[in-house]
């Protein structure tokens, strides 16, 4: 996104005429942009990039520098109507990109690309269909809780995950191209997990927020109730465990890491996302032994989650000697898709150093970087195991 001094102009502007076409020099200049953003505001999510197919990589950048533009909304600005103007610019731009008629934006660019590059593919090869409703959908979660309100639920943790984190998986599994009930299915306890550990890791800035910015348009006066919890900090642990642990907004805003309540809060919070990791590695570990996953996917069936019984699968790939019928195709599924479920590694790593600290999400090294990443997810690739 253009620096916050120059957006209002910028949105004005956006509307003009689009450009007709994507040039290499833009698509080079887009790749790099996005590259830089996954670099400072997703380090794990640049580092996964070396597992992916090169094949997948434009698509992977597109998609995940996307959801780093909608996630530093909230950011920019306390302002909901500013907020709103955003999201809007976002949707009209995904609509935009779809109809082949991209806006002069780096991400919108690239996805112009990856767009265009999947409509000249040989016929006789499956065809990677992103879906342009995933991204709405993204862009409509995120809106929602822009604000930074509680989660009422533990389950309504788990469904923002599902429509944020989980469906970056789906998006990228699409455009490997991969439409399979098992990947999908693994794909959602990994998403769910990223997802509610995105919201852990994110208590304590949310709790005591920096200075705003001083190029924000929100005023110092007055303000919406959304304003004034995103400059007074917010907690947004689901409100049924607090009440479960008898822990209160007002405590932890008040006492920081010494919260009554808050460790039996987030340990339970945190157990959530490590049931999930434990599944999906469960069920890649029947799948390779030759089982089914073990349980059904609940989401099978809603709308964007029909399948049939076939799977897309590209022509490179080969049976696994031994095996026959939906065993060995499964097998081939969660082979081809292996490179887009590590980000399940990163996550795994941070559950460890919460669980080490003893659950004090407010510990500084929480929110570093961990340097064991590049040497987890090497072995983990290697051993097809998270």
């Amino acid at each position: 996104m253009p620096d916050e001094r120059h957006f209002d102009a910028w949105y004005r502007n956006y509307k003009n005429p689009p450009v007709p076409s994507v040039s290499g020099e833009d698509v080079q200049r887009a790749t790099q942009y996005c590259t830089n953003l996954l670099k400072q505001y997703d380090h794990p999510s640049y580092i996964l990039t070396t597992f992916l197919p090169p094949r997948l990589r434009p698509a992977y950048l597109a998609i995940r520098a996307f959801n780093l533009e909608l996630a530093r909304i909230p950011d920019a600005s306390s302002s909901a109507p500013v907020r709103s103007m955003r999201y809007q610019f976002w949707r009209d731009t995904i609509a935009s990109t779809f109809a082949h008629k991209p806006v002069a934006q780096p991400v919108a660019a690239l996805l112009s690309s990856v767009l265009s590059s999947h409509q000249t593919l040989e016929t006789n090869s499956p065809s990677p269909t992103l879906s342009k409703s995933r991204f709405l959908r993204l862009i409509t979660t995120r809106e929602k809780h822009s604000a930074n309100a509680p989660y009422p639920t533990l389950t309504s943790l788990e469904s923002y995950a599902e429509n944020t984190y989980s469906t970056l998986l789906y998006l990228t599994l699409s455009a490997l191209p991969l439409h399979s009930l098992t990947a999908d299915h693994i794909a959602s306890h990994i998403g769910k997990a990223a997802g509610i550990v995105a919201v852990l890791r994110g208590i304590p800035l949310l709790a005591f927020p920096p200075p705003p910015n001083h190029h924000s348009n929100t005023s110092s006066l007055g303000g919406t109730l959304d304003t004034k919890r995103i400059q007074q900090g917010a907690v947004t642990l689901p409100l049924d465990i607090m009440a479960e642990c008898d822990l209160k907004e007002e405590d932890v805003l008040r006492y920081g890491a010494d919260a009554p309540g808050l460790k039996d809060a987030v340990f339970k919070v945190a157990t959530r996302a490590s049931d999930h990791l434990i599944t999906a590695r469960q069920m890649v570990r029947n799948v390779k032994e030759g089982g089914d996953v073990g349980h059904g996917f609940e989401h099978e069936g809603e709308e964007g989650y029909e399948y049939d019984d076939r799977t897309q699968l590209g022509n490179n790939d080969t049976a696994f000697p031994g095996d026959n019928g939906k065993s060995a195709q499964q097998k081939m599924e969660v082979e081809k898709a292996f490179g887009v479920f590590m980000p399940a590694v990163p996550t795994a790593l941070w559950l460890q150093r919460l669980e080490k600290a003893d659950f004090d999400i407010f510990k500084e090294n929480l929110r570093t970087r961990d340097w064991r990443l590049p040497w987890k997810a090497w072995v983990a690739y290697g051993r097809r195991m998270f």
